[in-house]
C-alpha cells in the first residue's frame, strides 16, 4: 500500500482499520460547496494523537470540516492521499525582519512548512526614535530599505500591506525599549525612565505584540538587571503576554541563566520561554541535564515555563560574542574607537582568552579557532574570507586569532557574522525528546535572489524544520512524527495565546504542510547553506497555497498574527 510505504507502521494502522469518519463541521457551517478539499491525506491534527485518514474542507480561508467529504461533489478537491496533512509550522525565533522586506515570499521557510515567523529576539522592528532609526538607514549593507513606520505594530502592518507568504508576530524588543529610552550606556534606568519603558511595553502589548523579548548576552540588553526585566514582563503580563529571553549566560553560568529566568517568570507572573536553549562549550555539556531539572521543577511548582531550540550542534552569531561587554558599550563606532587604542585592545585580548571572566564568551567556549567559520561581512573586500574558520584566517595573516577577530569588527564595519560550533550532538538528541520544547530557526527567511545572497548563513535558515522531520524523526526515530508536530504547532500556538491556528480543527485559520514524509529531508549544509528542503508538497496561509507541488505560487497572504492583549484602534 502507498501509504505504508510514506508514512510507516503508525498510519498503517490507520489504513487497516479503514476508518475514515463523517465530518466535524464548523459551528454553524452550510453544506454549500468548499473553496477547497484536501482529498484523502493523512491528518495529524497538532494534537499529538495518532493520526487518521481524513479530508479537509476549506472555506473563507479557515477549516470548514475535517472527516468524510466525499459526497460533495461540487467543492474543487486536491488529492493529498499518501502525504502528511498537518497545520503550517510555527518558527518560535525568526530573523526574517529585514529579508521579508527583501522578498516576501519567504522561500526558505515556506519550503519548510513554515506559516507564522516570530521575531523580537531582545531587538524588534519598533518602537524607534528618530534617532535610532536614522542609525539603522545609515547601517543598512547591501539591500537597503526605507523605513515608513516607528511602531512595532506599525512595522508588521507594514509587512501584511506590502505582501508576505507567511503570517508574521513579533515581541517588543527588551533592548529596543531600552535603548529608546536609557540609550546604549551600561546604567540603570531611573524609576522614571523605567516607566517609560514599561508605557513603551504597554503600547506595543495594544498594538498586538505577543510579549517581551530579551537577548541578554548582547549590548544593552546585557545591562538591563533582573529587577529591570522583571517589570517589563510583569507590563507584559497584564496583556497575557510572554517573556521569552536568550538567557544571561548559555555556558560558564548556564544553570544561574536558567534560574534568573526561573524567578523573573515566578515574580512577574508572567509565562516565559528560553530562546534556542543550549549548553554552550564541552565543558557545560553535562550541565544540560541539570537544567532541565530545574526547568521542570519550576514547571512543576506552577511556573510556565517553556523552550525552543534548532536542531543543530553550532550556533550562529557575531564576533561581538567573543568580546566583553564593557567594550562593547555604545554601539559599535564606541566600540570600534575602544579596539583602535593599543591599550585597550591588549587588555581585550587578555580578557577574550579569559575563561570564567563573568561574560558570556563564545571565543573560550568555541574551544579553538578552528570552531568559529565566517558567514558573513559588510565590507566587500572581506567577502572572500567567508566560509574559512577563524584559524585560517589568522594564519594566513600571521596573526593570532584574538588579533584577527578584533582586526575583522574594525575592518568590516559591523560586528561580523560567524558560526559557532558549541554544543553537543547527544544533548540535541535529548532536547528533541522534551515534550516543552518546541522550534525555531533563529535565522532569515532567505531571498531567492539579491543583495542577500553575498553572504553565507548558517544552514539552519534553509533546513531546520525539515532536519526534525527527516533525521530526527524519519531516521533517528527520537520522537513519533504526530509528536514531532504538535510541537512544531498545537504547543507554540497554545504557549504564544493564539486560540485559532496550530490545530486542524473546524473554525481554525487554514495555515497547513503537505508533505510527504518518506522524502521530507534538509539539504543545507555548512559548506553549502543556501539549498532549499525537499519533500514540502503543498503549503496553505489562510486557506491560500503558497507552495504548490514544490513550487511556489508567488501569493502572498500572510498576515500580521496579533497577540491577546491587541486593542483595535478607535474609529
Amino acid at each position: 500500500m502507498q501509504i505504508t510505504r510514506r508514512l510507516g507502521a503508525t498510519v498503517f494502522l490507520v489504513a487497516l482499520l479503514a476508518w475514515l469518519p463523517a465530518a466535524e463541521n464548523a459551528p454553524g457551517s452550510a453544506t454549500a460547496a468548499f473553496d477547497l478539499v484536501l482529498a484523502g491525506g493523512t491528518v495529524f491534527d497538532g494534537s499529538g494523537q495518532p493520526p487518521r485518514v481524513a479530508d479537509v474542507g476549506i472555506r473563507n480561508g479557515r477549516i470548514e470540516a475535517v472527516g468524510d467529504l466525499s459526497v460533495d461533489r461540487t467543492s474543487r478537491r486536491l488529492d493529498v492521499r499518501g502525504l502528511a496533512v498537518a497545520p503550517g509550522f510555527i518558527n518560535m525565533l525568526s530573523w526574517a525582519t529585514e529579508s521579508l522586506l527583501a522578498d516576501g515570499r519567504s522561500l526558505s521557510d515556506i519550503c519548510q512548512g513554515v506559516t507564522l515567523e516570530v521575531m523580537g529576539e531582545g531587538d524588534s522592528m519598533g518602537p524607534l526614535t528618530p534617532d535610532m532609526k536614522a542609525e539603522t538607514l545609515r547601517n543598512q549593507s547591501g539591500f537597503k530599505y526605507d523605513m515608513p513606520w516607528n511602531t512595532l505594530g506599525e512595522y508588521l502592518e507594514y509587512l501584511e500591506r506590502r505582501g508576505v507568504s507567511t503570517n508574521v508576530a513579533s515581541f517588543v524588543g527588551a533592548s529596543t525599549v531600552r535603548e529608546g529610552v536609557v540609550g546604549l550606556d551600561n546604567r540603570p534606568p531611573t524609576p522614571e525612565e523605567l516607566g517609560q519603558m514599561q508605557a513603551l511595553v504597554a503600547r506595543a502589548m495594544e498594538e498586538g505584540a505577543l510579549g517581551v523579548g530579551a537577548a541578554l548576552i548582547y549590548t544593552p540588553g546585557c545591562f538591563a538587571s533582573t529587577g529591570e526585566l522583571t517589570a517589563l514582563a510583569r507590563t507584559a503580563a497584564k496583556y497575557d503576554g510572554m517573556f521569552i529571553c536568550h538567557l544571561r549566560s548559555e555556558a560558564g553560568q548556564f544553570l544561574e541563566g536558567v534560574g534568573e529566568i526561573v524567578r523573573i517568570a515566578r515574580d512577574s507572573g508572567a509565562r516565559a520561554e528560553i530562546y534556542h536553549l543550549k549548553a554552550a562549550g564541552a565543558a557545560n555539556w553535562p550541565k544540560l541535564e541539570a537544567a532541565v531539572q530545574i526547568i521542570e521543577e519550576a514547571r512543576a511548582s506552577g511556573v510556565r515555563l517553556t523552550a525552543d531550540m534548532y536542531a543543530y550542534t553550532a550556533g550562529a552569531t557575531g564576533l561581538d560574542a567573543c568580546m566583553p561587554p564593557w567594550v562593547r558599550e555604545g554601539g559599535y563606532e564606541r566600540w570600534r574607537e575602544r579596539l583602535l587604542d593599543p591599550a585597550i585592545r591588549l587588555r581585550v585580548m587578555r580578557e577574550m582568552v579569559q575563561p570564567g571572566a563573568g561574560w558570556e564568551n563564545f571565543f573560550v567556549a568555541a574551544g579553538s579557532a578552528e570552531h568559529i567559520r565566517f558567514v558573513g561581512f559588510k565590507n566587500p573586500a572581506l567577502r572572500p574570507l567567508i566560509g574559512r574558520t577563524l584559524a585560517e584566517v589568522a594564519a594566513g595573516r600571521g596573526q593570532s586569532p584574538e588579533e584577527t577577530v578584533i582586526d575583522l569588527v574594525v575592518e568590516d564595519g559591523s560586528r561580523v557574522e560567524a558560526i559557532y560550533f558549541l554544543m553537543s550532538e547527544d544533548n540535541v538528541r535529548r532536547q528533541i525528546r522534551l515534550p516543552w520544547v518546541s522550534f525555531c530557526s533563529d535565522a532569515e527567511s532567505a531571498p531567492a535572489e539579491g543583495p542577500q545572497l553575498q553572504s553565507s548563513v548558517h544552514p539552519r535558515a534553509y533546513g531546520n524544520f525539515a532536519r526534525l522531520l527527516g533525521r530526527y524523526v524519519r531516521e533517528e526515530r527520537l520522537i513519533p512524527l504526530e509528536e514531532a508536530v504538535r510541537r512544531l504547532t498545537a504547543l507554540p500556538a497554545e504557549n504564544l495565546r493564539l486560540p485559532d491556528r496550530g490545530r486542524i480543527r473546524p473554525g481554525f485559520w487554514a495555515d497547513l504542510a503537505v508533505f510527504d514524509p518518506a522524502r521530507v529531508r534538509d539539504l543545507a549544509t555548512y559548506e553549502k547553506p543556501r539549498q532549499l528542503a525537499e519533500g514540502m508538497v503543498h503549503v496553505f496561509v489562510n486557506g491560500v497555497q503558497v507552495l504548490a507541488d514544490g513550487r511556489h505560487t508567488g501569493a502572498t497572504p500572510g498576515r500580521f498574527v496579533r497577540g491577546t492583549g491587541y486593542r483595535p484602534p478607535p474609529k
